[in-house]
């Protein structure tokens, strides 16, 4: 009768152990399940990461900058179809945002807004307007002195043209090396992912190192 006793005791601790077992795997794939889930809205919605490719916005962004974007300061949008369903704030000049770009959606750019609704936007011998004044900023490089005719290319000469209702004229702030809307035009505000707001790495793959001084650095 003893021997019976202790049998089922030991059976039954047994099972408790077994029982807690299961229930910490459980909590672990239960926790991880919903760190996944936490990163993902924050991913759709908060804030998104992406690397700089080009030099289009040399020197405010380096190729090899990685930055930090505002995905919910525009807005809520659905995820894939890229509408609104709350609107928060609208991009406004000199924002750095990030978008989908019209020729091809499935590949992001990074400009700086120039004009807005209504704005009239022009340049004259690389010099910017915006409703007739010229723009005076520091962000701003120029690297090739050759001015070229606006009858050839749009790069130095172009407009002068009104900004559509919800859209965007942008431009890279590296303006002699800049594919941007002087060349294909406008960006929807339904294509706008975010504004750029941080860097929080940089790698100079020519130099093989990291460029600490720019890491932490707010983007404007």
């Amino acid at each position: 009768m003893k021997e019976l006793t202790k049998f089922i005791k030991t059976k039954s601790t047994g099972e408790t152990a077994e029982t807690k077992k299961k229930s910490r795997l459980r909590e672990n794939i239960e926790a991880i399940i919903v760190a996944i889930v936490l990163a993902l809205l924050i991913r759709t919605f908060v804030v998104q990461a992406f690397k700089i490719p080009s030099g289009s916005m040399q020197e405010t962004l380096l190729i090899g900058d990685h930055i930090l974007v505002n995905k919910f300061i525009y807005g809520i949008k659905i995820p894939f179809l890229q509408k609104t369903i709350v609107p928060i704030l609208t991009p406004k000049r000199e924002d750095i945002i990030v978008f989908r770009f019209p020729e091809e959606p499935g590949k992001d750019f990074i400009k700086r807004v120039i004009g807005a609704s209504g704005d009239v936007v022009e340049v004259r011998d690389k010099q910017v307007y915006l409703n007739h004044q010229p723009v005076k900023n520091a962000y701003a490089v120029y690297t090739d002195p050759h001015v070229i005719p606006g009858t050839i290319q749009p790069r130095d000469n172009f407009g002068p043209i009104t900004v559509p209702p919800d859209s965007l004229f942008v431009m890279g702030d590296n303006r002699d090396h800049s594919y941007d809307s002087r060349f294909w035009g406008f960006v929807d505000l339904n294509a706008v992912k975010g504004k750029a707001f941080l860097i929080y790495w940089s790698w100079d793959k020519n130099r093989f190192g990291v460029r600490w001084s720019r890491l932490g650095n707010r983007i404007r």
